[in-house]
């Protein structure tokens, strides 16, 4: 009797947590699919008055140019309907009762009308501007602001509810007579039987759910989707800090992404194309969303297996080799190899635990050893330096599911001993990515020595001739192996300014330099150790790597410093190319004119100054790469200097490249500046008021000089007892 008893609640309580789950499910969906209709109504108000406000500059002599002349437009123009946006606003009827207008008039200077409103809808790119907080703009950053905090998670909790819903809801219908004896009876033999075996697939579907933790993640969507909206100021400095997770939100609601998507996939042949978006992308251990061109480039990594993503700087080159290392994680590969310049290794190891959920072992230094140990025991993602690279040794039977090489153009010389090191490690590992900012249709023979390593069955139809008939074409004929956007491709919705601290670590020389400073009580000396051995600091060598991508791909540079000798010591470093610098002692008219003969050079051109001297007052446009030596104490400073390049004239860009030294002056400076910066947000939260006040960001020369000073001798006296 008890056993029946138990058999008779047992499929009750299965369609009991089921149903719970079904309602748990389709809440998910909901409050997804309301976040997301927030952002689209949103957006499409903003793109109507985009495009309202675009039509209003368009004459309204422009009608005759899409009826091929056909249309009069004089009465028109008589009756004050002056620009394209006033004939789309009007009606046929209102259009007839104007002098000299007919039905036939009117109706053809509609559709015309129309029809250059959709071309314009079409280019039309949504935008927000941090600096015209509007009504709209701001709606719309609200909005966005409640996805991006809820993250990927989110996403994939409303796919996997979608999924779970359809399952579930057969599953409980089919199951419905084993709730009850009466009901049983009812059904009759057949339909009983079924309605059991829907229960034990039930049980086992819920148990697999529970598992995966899919429970867990429905309550923390909706908790995120149903959050109270964020402040606009909350909102907007939200979006200061997180403009690429934003944007790319943006960019999968409402396609605000590349017009032409050939463009943002590289050119590349149609079928190569398709099988490369066919080809799955699992971002479960990633933790933070893809841009679509983003996401086509892990594709193209792991569809293609061995290629070159020459994406042009500041696309995401790393992000793109993270996801497809991530993907892999999710299909069992465990060991993972990065190996890059070591002025990047600390943001390789950064970007890794940052992006992803995957672990970064840094193979470099007095560490290597235990590094190298805790990554054969519990995998991850190595990441070593050339030189390291060779000293790396790995039993023979370990799989690695990735080899990454960033800067590949490093290995261009097949004879050196670091392009040895990579060759050997590309014979062994099926998967290999190499990543490259240097555009390659203008370096074949480069190129060709690039693929020799991954594709070498392709070299004969790699020639001088192959980029003759331009970029496009060659894209096209070295596809299997070469997949390269430009900024002006697939960054039309993106804010024109994106910031990249670049970390680096201290030379020997450099860090007793940085010690001695530090004992004499000397805060500018700590500021400008990390070029007291220039021949090999690493700030300088990574300046020195971003200035020749900025040259590869013809852009200008402008440098900033607080300090003559550290421009002097660039200066030196890079010889007759670069301009200036502009200092105090130079008269306000000549540094204008130095500007002016940086700005007429065709091409890439450096240009050297002093932060306090060239960040206020000149107009830098022509430079569309910043590069700040050391953080300054007044983040103020560093805006304004930034502004310089970034305002009125400028069309390209501007990408600002911040050199830090890690477990020093620069990073306690970081920190003590970001918190001073979220206790302004928080009183910039209250008060309308703060945002006019940018000295409540700065804090006193002095005060943080003191600080830091007492700190750093804390620290490394500390460091010298251990």
């Amino acid at each position: 009797m008890g056993d029946r008893k138990r058999s008779v609640r047992k499929p009750r309580a299965v369609l009991a947590d089921a149903e719970r789950l079904q309602a748990v499910a389709r809440a998910v969906i909901d409050d997804h699919r309301n976040a997301v209709a927030q952002v689209t109504e949103v957006v499409a108000g903003l793109r109507d008055r985009l495009v309202g406000d675009e039509l209003a500059a368009i004459p309204v002599a422009r009608l005759r140019d899409v009826t091929d002349g056909r249309l009069r437009v004089g009465a028109l123009e008589a009756a004050g309907l002056s620009t394209v946006r006033h004939i789309v606003e009007a009606s046929a009827y209102s259009l007839q009762l104007l002098p000299g207008i007919g039905a036939q008039t009117a109706s053809q200077a509609i559709a015309a009308a129309r029809q250059i409103a959709e071309a314009v809808g079409q280019a039309v790119s949504v935008r927000l501007d941090i600096d015209h907080r509007d009504r709209v703009s701001t709606a719309l950053v609200i909005a966005l602001q409640r996805l991006v905090v809820a993250g990927p998670e989110a996403v994939r909790a409303a796919e996997i509810a979608q999924r779970t819903v359809g399952e579930v809801d057969t599953l409980v219908a089919t199951a419905q007579p084993a709730r009850g004896a009466i009901r049983g009876l009812l059904a009759g033999r057949r339909r009983k039987q079924e309605a059991f075996a829907a229960i034990e697939q039930l049980t086992v579907l819920l148990a697999e759910l529970e598992t995966e933790a899919v429970p867990l993640l429905f309550a923390q969507a909706s908790a995120d989707l149903l959050r109270s909206p964020a402040s606009g100021i909350e909102a907007w400095t939200d979006f200061e800090h997180r403009s690429a997770e934003f944007y790319g939100v943006l960019a999968v609601i409402a396609g605000t992404g590349p017009a032409e998507e050939s463009a943002s996939e590289g050119f590349l042949p149609e079928e190569l194309s398709d099988r490369v978006r066919a080809e799955p992308l699992d971002d479960t251990q990633c933790k933070v969303s893809l841009r679509g061109y983003q996401a086509f480039g892990a594709r193209f990594a792991l569809r293609q297996k061995r290629v070159i993503i020459g994406d042009e700087m500041g696309l995401g080159k790393t992000v793109q080799a993270i996801a497809a290392m991530a993907h892999l994680r999710t299909r069992g590969s465990t060991h993972f190899l990065v190996v890059c310049p070591a002025s990047v290794l600390i943001n390789w190891t950064r970007e890794i635990e940052s992006r992803s959920t995957l672990c970064a072992h840094r193979f470099h230094g007095q560490e290597r050893e235990a590094a190298r140990t805790e990554w054969l025991r519990n995998g991850g993602v190595a990441v070593a330096t050339f030189d390291g690279l060779r000293r790396l040794e790995v039993p023979p039977d370990l799989a690695v599911g990735m080899f990454v090489v960033d800067e590949a153009h490093y290995v261009k010389n097949h004879e050196a001993q670091r392009s040895r090191a990579v060759a050997a490690w590309t014979d062994r590992v099926e998967r290999v990515l190499f990543l490259t900012g240097t555009p390659m249709e203008n370096r074949v023979e480069e190129f060709r020595n690039l693929v020799r390593y991954l594709q070498p069955e392709l070299l004969p139809r790699i020639h001088s001739g192959s980029a003759a008939a331009g970029p496009t074409a060659f894209r096209k004929a070295v596809a299997p192996a070469y997949l390269r956007r430009n900024q002006k491709d697939v960054l039309t919705e993106l804010p024109e300014v994106v910031h990249v601290d670049e970390w680096e670590e201290f030379t020997p020389a450099d860090f007793a330099a940085y010690r001695a400073a530090v004992a004499e009580g000397n805060f500018m000396a700590m500021r400008r150790a990390a070029y007291a051995d220039p021949a090999r600091s690493s700030k300088l060598q990574r300046l020195r790597e971003i200035i020749e991508e900025a040259a590869d791909n013809g852009r200008k540079v402008v440098v900033f410093s607080f300090f003559r000798d550290v421009l002097a010591v660039v200066q030196d470093s890079l010889g007759q190319r670069a301009f200036g610098p502009i200092d105090g002692s130079l008269p306000a008219v000549r540094r204008q004119n130095v500007v002016d003969q940086f700005a007429a050079v065709q091409g890439h051109a450096v240009l050297l100054s002093q932060i306090q001297a060239g960040g206020v007052g000149l107009n830098i446009q022509a430079a569309s790469v910043v590069i700040l030596c050391e953080p300054q104490v007044k983040p103020t400073m560093e805006s304004q200097a930034v502004g310089r390049s970034h305002r009125m004239g400028q069309v390209r860009r501007v990408q600002v490249h911040r050199l830090l030294v890690a477990d020093s002056v620069d990073q306690r400076m970081l920190e003590i500046l970001k918190a001073k910066s979220q206790l302004f947000d928080e009183y910039a939260r209250r008060s309308e008021v703060a945002e006019s006040a940018p000295e409540a960001v700065d804090v006193s020369e002095h005060s943080l000089a003191v600080r830091i000073v007492e700190e750093e001798q804390l620290r490394l006296a500390a460091m010298s007892r251990a």
